[in-house]
């Protein structure tokens, strides 16, 4: 496995006061056509318990993963539901989305959970919004001999033996995600997978490179294409596999808003405005 680029997540707020780390890649130097990775994990409620109250977006793809704790979510759209442990969540916001996301008042203390963006394809920027989460239908998982599991989270996944299908199958630029666990020691190892860009966070423990390089939580590490994915643990430690193909198109990014031109983003300033994004009940 080659690694072409480390980022390394940065502490910042989002929402109401709410403490999290993130990878952008709004100049689409190195993410494409990911936007985003945002990453919630801690114990104190106040670094959390704000939420990211009633906002707007347009334009892109929110990929919510909780693995502690919860939160609840409420759009225009009429959708409410709590999104607890183990849940994913997608919105393909389209021409407009009006959401909320509260922590839930019965889930766990503490929270752990991402939210990662996805630029969509300029042509589709203004379709009508979708919402789909694995509530009903969770997320298939696989351990092998070696007490190594992939849960896929979005996409179809081949790990070992068996083909993981997630309910997820619509993402944006072919878009998979998957979530893999691998005890200290143990090494993963995936055949070049079709998409043309492959990146590897690091949520929990570290991986040790071949040349015995240690990457700790916090890293995204940014897998040449066509390379395979091969993984060693140095300890007990929790990835996120992201993959997609690149859109290669403009971005024009303000706040919740991320277009193809600045005509666009005025515009979609103006009809939030207007509103014409509707609100919630």
């Amino acid at each position: 496995m080659k690694i072409t680029k480390v980022l390394t997540a940065y502490a910042t707020q989002d929402g109401d006061g709410v403490n999290i780390r993130r990878i952008p890649g709004f100049d689409g130097k190195y993410l494409d056509p990911f936007l985003m990775i945002d990453e919630l994990k801690s114990d104190d409620e106040s670094d959390y318990i704000g939420g990211f109250p009633p906002h707007p977006h347009r334009g892109i793809e929110t990929f919510t993963y909780i693995l502690k704790g919860g939160f609840e979510h409420k759009d225009q759209m009429g959708n409410t539901e709590a999104i607890r442990a183990g849940d994913v969540q997608w919105m393909s916001t389209g021409s407009g989305v009006m959401h909320s996301e509260m922590p839930l008042a019965d889930a766990e203390k503490g929270l752990h959970g991402f939210q990662i963006w996805l630029n969509m394809p300029s042509a589709d920027k203004m379709r009508e919004p979708q919402y789909q989460d694995t509530t009903e239908h969770p997320a298939p998982r696989f351990t092998n001999q070696q007490g190594i599991s992939l849960k896929a989270l979005a996409g179809t996944w081949q790990f070992d033996s068996q083909q993981l299908v997630s309910s997820l199958q619509n993402l944006a630029a072919n878009g998979a995600i998957a979530d893999v666990a691998l005890p200290a020691g143990k090494e993963l190892y995936l055949p070049a997978l079709k998409q043309q860009k492959v990146m590897i966070y690091i949520h929990t423990g570290s991986l040790e490179s071949a040349q015995s390089e240690i990457f700790d939580a916090g890293k995204l590490l940014i897998v040449e294409p066509s390379s395979d994915i091969c993984i060693r643990a140095e300890k007990a430690a929790g990835v996120l596999i992201l993959a997609a193909d690149p859109l290669n198109q403009p971005i024009a990014h303000m706040g919740p808003f991320v277009m193809t031109t600045e005509a666009e983003i005025r515009q979609a300033v103006s009809d939030y405005q207007n509103g014409y994004f509707g609100s919630l009940s």
